[in-house]
C-alpha cells in the first residue's frame, strides 16, 4: 500500500502541497480531482522522486522511500505515466517499451505478452516510430512503457487529456483489469469527471494544494466534488 502523510512541497517560495495524504490500496483506484494548477502533477512527481518534499513521509509497502532515488523508487515498484504521455518520437513503439528495462532485473528484461493484449495496436506497429503515432496511440504506448516495468504501483496523470473518445473507453477498461487482477495498486489524476467516477474505488480533491474533500467513491455526494471541478 502507499501511504502518504503530511507531505508539504514548495517551488522556490510558493508552496504547492500543503499536508497532503493520500493512501492507494493493491487492487484498487484511487483517483485524485481538481482543477488545473491544484497540484496533482505535483503529487504524482513528489511520489515517483521526481520532486523533494520539504516535510511529511512517503511509504510504500511498509517501506520510508521519502528520500529514496526516483529510480530506486522505479526498482521499487513504482512506474508513472505522465502527462503528456513523454514518449520517444523519434524511436520506435519497440523501443520505447523496451526503455522501461531500465527498471526490472535482468531475467525481466521482455516484452511481456499482456501488454499486446491489453494493447493489440502496439503489436501491429512495433517498427513504426512513436512521433507516427496518433495521440491515443501514444497514451497507450506510454501506459504499456509503464507495464513492461512490471509495476506494483501505477501512477497516471490525466490519461484522458486530448484522447478520441473511443480509446478512452479502452483505457478505462484496461485500468479496470489491471486493478481487477488484485497486485497493483493505481492512483489516477483526472479532470474527467465521468471517466474518474466509473474506476474509482477511493479519491481525494485538491484545491490550492490542499485536500478538501477525501473518502470512498461509495459515500461521495456528487455536488460537492463537482465545484471542485468547474472554473
Amino acid at each position: 500500500m502507499l501511504n502518504v502523510k503530511g507531505i508539504d512541497l514548495f517551488y522556490g517560495a510558493s508552496q504547492a502541497l500543503r499536508n497532503i495524504d493520500v493512501t492507494a490500496k493493491v487492487g484498487s483506484v484511487t483517483c485524485v480531482l481538481g482543477r488545473n494548477g491544484v497540484g496533482k502533477t505535483s503529487l504524482l512527481r513528489s511520489i515517483v522522486g521526481q520532486e523533494k518534499v520539504r516535510s511529511g513521509s512517503i511509504e510504500w509497502e511498509g517501506r520510508e522511500i521519502t528520500r529514496l532515488a526516483s529510480y530506486d523508487r522505479a526498482s521499487a515498484g513504482i512506474a508513472i505515466v505522465p502527462q503528456g504521455r513523454e514518449i520517444f518520437p523519434l524511436l520506435t513503439v519497440e523501443e520505447n517499451l523496451k526503455t522501461g528495462f531500465a527498471a526490472v532485473p535482468r531475467k525481466d528484461r521482455f516484452i511481456p505478452d499482456e501488454i499486446f493484449d491489453l494493447f493489440p495496436v502496439l503489436k501491429d506497429m512495433l517498427g513504426r516510430r512513436g512521433g507516427d503515432l496518433s495521440g491515443g496511440q501514444q497514451q497507450q504506448l506510454a501506459i504499456g512503457r509503464a507495464l513492461v516495468t512490471r509495476p506494483k504501483l501505477l501512477l497516471l496523470d490525466e490519461p484522458t487529456e486530448g484522447i478520441q473518445p473511443s480509446i478512452i473507453k479502452d483505457i478505462g477498461e484496461v485500468i479496470r483489469s489491471l486493478a481487477a487482477r488484485g497486485d497493483m495498486a493505481i492512483l489516477l489524476v483526472e479532470q474527467y469527471f465521468d471517466f474518474a467516477c466509473e474506476l474509482m474505488d477511493e479519491y481525494i480533491v485538491l484545491d490550492r494544494g490542499e485536500v478538501v474533500i477525501a473518502g470512498a467513491a461509495s459515500d461521495m455526494v456528487e455536488s460537492d466534488v463537482r465545484r471542485y471541478l468547474t472554473v
